[in-house]
């Protein structure tokens, strides 16, 4: 795949359209200056990779699809510190929605990159890669806006919320074979349920506020392994259900 920059430079001149009819060009950022990379540097835990370095010296992102994309997340974004230590939040909606990159001390790329949602509280895996989250963010702005980003912002949200797959008990976990599992599942006992996000693929994702705004999460070590706690009711508590 290209590199992002490649992306960027052949992008420009796109006119964005909306469904309304509405025309604007697509518009880059200016560039990051010195002790803005310094800044960024300093937020996280591994090295900038030399792709991005080599984007932000040309341009932070650009205007036109999205509330705004800013490659380097300076202006800061949602939170969630529990489920993402280091992420850089590169895009958002602006209804409070945002695309954050979850950087470990071992990511060598500006990826993976997940959509972390409020409503529903939902986290959902967009792609591996910046450079196609780039190319499908310039397909947002082209009718017929045919995008993956429009996909998880508009469907696969909702289905998480939903259907809440993927979810592993305690048990399962133990059973398993899995030795990161395990060890994370003893940690927390069985009133959690757990997310294996390893592998994920694109509308794969958890509920990370299943049960109301102080929903318990957890994460294993750097791995992409969550855990939420399960609250039971009133009901259930009084009478010892599970």
């Amino acid at each position: 795949m290209k590199r992002p920059i490649e992306i960027i430079k052949e992008a420009q001149g796109t006119k964005f359209e909306d469904e309304d009819g509405n025309v604007q060009e697509l518009k880059l950022l200016p560039p990051l200056n010195s002790e803005e990379i310094k800044k960024l540097q300093s937020n996280i835990p591994c090295p900038i990779p030399d792709e991005v370095m080599e984007l932000l010296s040309y341009c932070r992102g650009f205007e036109g699809v999205l509330d705004e994309i800013d490659f380097s997340g300076l202006e800061g974004g949602f939170g969630l510190d529990e489920i993402f230590p280091h992420a850089i939040s590169i895009a958002h909606d602006g209804c409070g929605n945002f695309w954050v990159v979850d950087l470990t001390k071992d990511s060598t790329s500006w990826g993976p990159i997940l959509f972390a949602c409020h409503d529903a509280p939902v986290i959902i895996f967009q792609t591996s890669s910046l450079s196609h989250f780039i190319s499908e963010a310039i397909c947002l702005g082209i009718p017929p806006w045919t995008s993956e980003i429009d996909d998880v912002h508009e469907k696969y949200h909702k289905r998480v919320w939903r259907e809440n797959p993927g979810t592993l008990t305690y048990a399962q976990c133990i059973e398993s074979g899995d030795p990161e599992l395990n060890e994370f599942a003893v940690s927390l006992g069985e009133s959690f349920l757990f997310i294996d996000m390893r592998n994920a693929k694109v509308g794969d994702g958890f509920s990370w506020g299943r049960y109301g705004p102080r929903t318990v999460n957890k994460r294993f070590k750097g791995e992409r392994i969550f855990a939420y706690e399960v609250r039971k009711s009133f009901w259930q508590r009084f009478f010892g259900n599970k």
